[in-house]
């Protein structure tokens, strides 16, 4: 969300109107001065660029860790109204903060490279950092939470100070066991709640998603109709959260997820979005109001960056998983996962497909040999042959 965002207000450069640019620069330097910081990653080596590349941006790979976190409070840690919680089908806070969303995305150094965002299902059964065994990856935040907050109360600090101190420890618990179980190193970290959500659609005047088939579903909301549809607000909430009634459980909302931050992007590149000084500014507020960034990031750097991403330039694909079923000891019904075959995969998108996921050679109508180019990295096991990939080129069907 935060790479479109930056490509938008980047793309302000470009516009003939002098006075738009301004804007566009002044609401990002807001943002960015605004905005929650944490201290989650330690920060980078400065390098001297390579001035022997012919290309200029970017110069640098980077891997972001975005996170939307199944809080009922704002970035500042403020209790969000009753109203607005059951606007938003919230329920009923349970006092524990889980990771309903968790997607990591790289940028290659290289800008003919494709940019990939790779889901992490939030029921996966994988090893948490921190000594605390086997669970689910969305409990890795809590679990590194609690337990800092304990150890913090026994040392008799304050309350705030307790919390304070204990979600960041939670948040970095949380990278640790990502970047263990992909075995990429996380460079940036950004986390989103349920309200900033909301009011993100809200700003950019919806997203065009798709659904193959009607869905009601009275545990998130989801009431759509089958075919093309543009959601915001709660609509758009409902749309991501929903996994019950859907064939493949959390992996089908994964998608999901994908498919909405797809069309969010494709709104972004190609609407009235990046011209509009009023949507901008709503944009910034709805940022500054609910998303978590790492102390170290240089959202303006990092804009420049990204500034020539173009939608068809974003692939979306889900980490390798076996059953979606798994027992387990404590968790109940989780989502199975070999961490070997996940670090394969992920090397597999930073390096290129494997041979294997090569076709042979097909004689075309001259007889000479050719590759298929449209070949890409292999589908994983969970995915139908017919499921089209995702980019932010277009607006994809899901189920």
């Amino acid at each position: 969300m935060l790479a479109c965002l930056g490509r938008a207000f980047v793309a302000l450069l470009s516009a003939a109107v002098v006075a738009t640019i301004g804007f566009g620069w002044y609401t990002l330097r807001t943002a960015t001065d605004n905005v929650v910081r944490d201290d989650v990653i330690a920060a980078p080596k400065t390098e001297t660029p390579d001035a022997s590349s012919p290309r200029d941006l970017p110069r640098t790979d980077q891997t972001i860790l975005l996170v939307g976190l199944d809080s009922r409070t704002d970035a500042q840690g403020n209790p969000l109204p009753r109203d607005v919680l059951d606007a938003l089908n919230a329920g009923e806070a349970t006092g524990v903060q889980n990771t309903d969303t968790m997607m990591v995305v790289h940028i290659p150094a290289d800008p003919a490279k494709k940019v990939f965002a790779v889901s992490l299902p939030r029921d996966s059964y994988v090893d948490i950092a921190g000594g605390f065994g086997t669970h689910k990856l969305n409990s890795a935040y809590a679990r590194g939470k609690n337990a800092e907050a304990a150890r913090l109360r026994g040392d008799g600090l304050d309350e705030a100070t307790v919390d304070r101190e204990s979600t960041t420890a939670g948040r970095k618990n949380l990278i640790e066991t990502i970047q263990d179980l992909t075995g990429l190193t996380i460079d940036h970290y950004a986390e989103i709640n349920l309200l900033g959500f909301s009011e993100i659609t809200q700003a950019v005047g919806g997203v065009p998603v798709c659904l193959n088939e009607p869905v009601h579903d009275s545990y998130s909301g989801a009431n759509f109709p089958a075919g093309e549809q543009v959601l915001q607000g709660v609509d758009a909430l409902r749309f991501v959260r929903q996994r019950h009634g859907l064939e493949n459980g959390d992996l089908d909302r994964v998608r999901r997820q994908q498919a909405f931050l797809a069309g969010l992007a494709h709104q972004l590149f190609s609407s009235g979005t990046l011209t509009s000084p009023s949507r901008i500014s709503s944009l910034v507020q709805a940022l500054t109001k609910s998303v978590v960034l790492d102390k170290n990031w240089d959202v303006l750097s990092f804009a420049e960056q990204v500034a020539t991403l173009t939608g068809d330039e974003i692939q979306f694909s889900t980490i390798p998983t076996g059953r979606i079923n798994l027992p387990t000891p404590a968790d109940g019904s989780a989502v199975e996962v070999d961490p070997d075959q996940v670090r394969a995969y992920v090397q597999g998108l930073l390096n290129g497909p494997p041979p294997s996921t090569q076709l042979p050679p097909v004689p075309d109508a001259t007889g000479k040999s050719t590759v298929d180019q449209s070949v890409r990295v292999q589908k994983l096991a969970q995915e139908q042959p017919e499921q089209q990939t995702i980019t932010a080129a277009g607006v994809p069907c899901v189920n």
